[in-house]
C-alpha cells in the first residue's frame, strides 16, 4: 500500500430530568418522507428510566441512501432550524455518499456540516456503482489502491465542502465545515498523522474542511502541532473527561505556538462520543445486577457529555483564553458523536435532546436525524441540572465503575472498528480492479 508520501495530488434534548412530548446499487443520499407508525413516549427521571408507548411517527423525514434520481420535493423548516437559530447548537449530519449534491435537500431542512469517517466510507463506496467510472480511470493511470481511495475521498470531500462555502462564508468561519479523517492506520504514530494531516489539508484545498485526528495518547501532540500550523481540526474518539481536558490543552497548545497574529480561520471541534458509553457501561451493570445499577442503565453517557459541556465552559474563559481571544480565536466547540441510540428501548433522541447548548455541535446520522426533525424538542438542555449529571457519574463510580477503563476500552475499539472498515474498503476496491482486469492479482 502507498506511505502517505507517496501520494499525489487527486485531480483538479432532553434533559437528564424530562419528559418525551412526541407529535403526531447507487447510494445517494436521499430524503424523501417515510410514513410509519411507531409507538413511543418515554421519561428520564433521575432515579428510573421508564419507557411507555403512546404516539406515532407520520410522515417523519427521511435521509437514506437509494437507488432513485433526484430528491424529491423541497423541505420545509424543521427543529434543525430552531437548534441553531434559538439555541446555537449546529445540526451536522453523519453521512457522506455520492452525489454529494443530494445533500441540498439536507443543508435547506437546516444541515450545516458533514462528518465522514473510514466506515462511511466503507459503505459508500462498497455499495455503490457511483466510484466505477473514476476509479477505472485511476487504476488506468497506474494509480495503486490506496492512492486511488484517497482520491475517491477527497473528491466527496471536495465537493461536499462546496455546498456549505456560504455558510462557511456566513459565519466567518464558525460553521459549514465537512469532516475526512487521516488513515486510522496511523492512530498510533504522532509524526505520520502530523504529516498526513498536512497532506490533506494540502490536497483537498477547502478552508471549510476539517482535518480527523483520533485523540489517541500518541495523537495529543499531532494535534497541537497541526493547528500550529494553522490547519483546521477535528479530534474525534474522545470517550472521557480526562482525554477531552488533553484535548482541549493540546488546542489551546497550537494556536499559542502559531505565531499567527490572526487566529480567526484556525477553528477546531472535539468530538465527544456518547452512545458508545452506554453500550458499555450497561453491560457493565448488568453484571454487577443490584436494582441500584440496573437503574442506572441509559443514563452514564448523557451524565458524562453534561459534565464535559462544564469543563468546556471552565477551560475556555479566564486570562489564557482572553488572550488569544484578542487575536480572533474561536473556542474549540464540543461536537456530540455517536448520537444513535444502540438500545431500542430507549426513546430514538437519547443522544440528541439532552445535548443542547451553545457553541456546540451534534452530528447525527440518519436514524437520530429522523428521529430529531419528526419530534425533538428545542431547548436548552445541556446544563439544566449539573448536580444530577455529577451524582450519576458518582453512583457509577461508587459502584465500580472505571470511568478510565471506560475510555480507554472505547477508544481501542473505536479504533479497532475503523481500521477493519478501512482495510476491508481496500479489500473491496483491489477486487474491483480485479475484476475490471485493470491489474494484477
Amino acid at each position: 500500500m502507498a506511505s502517505i508520501s507517496k501520494l499525489s495530488n487527486p485531480s483538479p434534548a432532553l434533559s437528564l430530568s424530562s419528559t418525551f412530548n412526541p407529535r403526531a446499487s447507487q447510494p445517494k443520499c436521499l430524503i424523501g418522507f417515510l410514513t410509519t407508525t411507531t409507538n413511543f413516549s418515554s421519561k428520564v427521571s433521575s432515579s428510573k428510566l421508564s419507557i411507555r408507548s403512546k404516539s406515532s411517527l407520520k410522515g417523519s423525514l427521511v435521509v437514506r441512501c437509494s437507488q432513485g434520481d433526484g430528491n424529491g420535493s423541497p423541505a420545509k423548516r424543521t427543529y434543525l432550524h430552531d437548534l441553531y437559530e434559538k439555541e446555537g447548537q449546529s445540526p451536522w449530519y453523519d453521512n457522506l455518499c455520492r452525489p454529494v449534491t443530494d445533500l441540498l435537500p439536507l443543508i435547506a431542512s437546516g444541515v450545516r456540516g458533514v462528518t465522514s469517517n473510514p466506515a462511511i466510507f466503507q459503505k459508500a463506496i462498497s455499495t455503490s456503482n457511483a466510484y466505477n467510472d473514476q476509479f477505472r480511470e485511476l487504476v488506468l493511470s497506474g494509480k495503486d489502491i490506496e492512492s486511488a481511495y484517497w482520491e475517491l475521498v477527497v473528491k466527496d470531500i471536495q465537493d461536499a465542502s462546496k455546498l456549505f462555502e456560504s455558510i462557511y462564508d456566513q459565519t466567518d468561519a464558525g460553521d459549514g465545515y465537512v469532516s475526512v479523517e487521516v488513515s486510522p492506520r496511523l492512530a498510533d504514530d504522532t509524526q505520520g498523522t502530523i504529516e498526513a494531516a498536512k497532506w490533506l489539508h494540502k490536497v483537498v484545498a477547502h478552508p471549510n474542511v476539517y482535518i480527523k485526528i483520533p485523540a489517541t495518547a500518541p495523537c495529543i501532540p499531532s494535534i497541537k502541532e497541526v493547528i500550529a500550523n494553522g490547519i483546521s481540526v477535528n479530534v474525534t474518539l474522545i470517550f472521557s473527561l480526562t482525554r477531552y481536558e488533553e484535548v482541549i490543552d493540546a488546542y489551546l497548545d497550537g494556536l499559542e505556538a502559531s505565531g499567527l497574529n490572526d487566529l480567526s480561520k484556525v477553528t477546531s471541534v472535539a468530538s465527544f462520543f456518547v452512545s458508545r458509553v452506554d453500550t458499555l457501561i450497561d453491560k457493565l451493570l448488568e453484571k454487577i445486577g443490584t436494582p441500584e445499577a440496573l437503574d442506572l442503565r441509559g443514563k452514564a453517557a448523557v451524565a458524562q457529555a453534561a459534565l464535559a459541556y462544564q469543563l468546556y465552559q471552565k477551560k475556555f474563559s479566564g486570562p489564557r483564553w482572553k488572550a488569544l481571544v484578542k487575536k480572533g480565536a474561536k473556542k474549540q466547540r464540543l461536537l456530540w458523536a455517536s448520537t444513535s441510540v444502540k438500545n431500542p428501548a430507549y426513546p430514538d433522541t437519547l443522544y440528541v435532546a439532552p445535548l443542547i447548548g451553545p457553541d456546540t455541535v451534534s452530528t447525527m446520522p440518519d436514524q437520530a436525524l429522523q428521529a430529531f426533525i419528526d419530534h425533538g424538542t428545542v431547548s436548552r438542555t445541556i446544563d439544566s441540572n449539573v448536580s444530577e449529571a455529577e451524582g450519576i457519574y458518582s453512583a457509577l463510580e461508587k459502584l465500580g465503575i472505571d470511568w478510565s477503563y471506560v475510555g480507554n476500552q472505547l477508544e481501542i475499539e473505536g479504533v479497532d472498528s475503523f481500521k477493519k472498515s478501512f482495510d476491508s474498503l481496500l479489500d473491496t476496491l483491489q477486487e474491483k480492479a480485479n475484476s475490471l482486469k485493470l491489474v494484477s492479482l
